[in-house]
């Protein structure tokens, strides 16, 4: 068992899946090809798959397969390309491309490890074919209803009132009261570049403002690359504009989905951008389902990886 990242370790195998739409995802698989299998879902929406998610899992004892969900990453069409078009990217899409995915691989059952966003795909993905999901594996836990929308982008400003002044004044005065990401996704898609850049500047400030009250947390997003700060936010917005595409309340409402899916849902104490009581609410209805709460991590770092990993050590040699 290992309480830290696994070494570093590059694909074993690569490649691009053609899901319609236009659509083609970036895939790779890493670790060993006769391991259990696991499929990483990564946040954002929007983030793209790191090197660093694939260090999570013992490289002897997984089958890891990780891959870019649609407009980002490696994934084409790229959201930060002008005039991309996101009308065919939704949770339903998403949740089509994982089983794409897991049929072209050959996998049967696989664990499914999510983070942020990842969480809510990975419980949509889960109820959708809970036959399909060995374990579920979830740090950061979120949720696609409106109310915690409305908590990152108004009710966080109680927190963080001078950023936050400084996050809402960029929208222009008659949408200020309104849908915050709905008038971000429009400064996104402006036909102005310098307003994109703008836009994309701005959204990113504010969410490494609010992702962590944890000591030392530093920033990410707002010092990444102009193009992705435009791909990153323009993925935000687009589903937080949209409820996620998914019911309100939905996610808790199909729990019982979950039931005979072990699970763990790893979560900071200073998590202030995810509060607490989601993972509590989800693990009050989804009994199969373990909730580790970390006192000194935020929506990442601290705790939460050598909890996570110590989950995924326990659980490898299950099938």
């Amino acid at each position: 068992m290992s309480a830290h990242r696994y070494p570093a370790i590059e694909p074993y195998e690569t490649g691009f899946l053609e899901v319609g739409d236009g659509h083609r995802l970036y895939w790779e698989q890493c670790g060993n090809p006769d391991g259990k299998p696991a499929v990483v879902l990564h946040g954002g929406p929007g983030s793209g798959c790191s090197p660093n998610m694939r260090r999570q899992f013992d490289p002897a004892r997984y089958r890891v397969v990780l891959f870019d969900q649609r407009n980002a990453g490696r994934s084409t069409p790229w959201a930060g390309e002008p005039e991309v078009d996101l009308a065919t990217n939704t949770t339903s899409h998403l949740l089509t491309d994982i089983e794409r995915l897991r049929v072209h691989l050959g996998i049967d059952r696989w664990l499914v490890w999510g983070g942020s966003w990842g969480v809510t795909l990975g419980l949509a993905y889960a109820q959708a074919h809970p036959e399909r999901v060995s374990e579920l594996a979830l740090a950061a836990v979120t949720s696609p209803d409106r109310w915690l929308v409305n908590w990152i982008t108004r009710d966080m400003g109680r927190v963080f009132p001078r950023e936050w002044e400084r996050f809402r004044d960029h929208v222009p005065a008659p949408h200020r009261d309104g849908d915050l990401a709905t008038a971000y996704t429009q400064l996104l898609h402006s036909d102005d570049p310098q307003v994109r850049a703008d836009a994309a500047q701005a959204w990113c400030d504010w969410e490494d403002t609010h992702v962590s009250l944890a000591p030392g947390a530093e920033p990410r997003l707002s010092v990444a690359a102009p193009a992705f700060q435009l791909a990153f936010a323009r993925l935000v917005t687009h589903y937080w504009s949209q409820g996620c595409f998914l019911e309100e309340g939905q996610l808790l409402r199909d729990a019982h989905r979950l039931t005979g899916i072990p699970g763990l849902m790893v979560h900071g104490r200073y998590d202030v951008s995810g509060p607490l009581d989601v993972a509590w609410q989800l693990s009050k209805v989804w009994p199969d389902g373990e909730l580790v709460v970390v006192g000194d991590a935020g929506h990442s770092g601290g705790g939460l990886t050598p909890a996570m990993i110590e989950y995924l050590d326990r659980v490898a040699d299950a099938r």
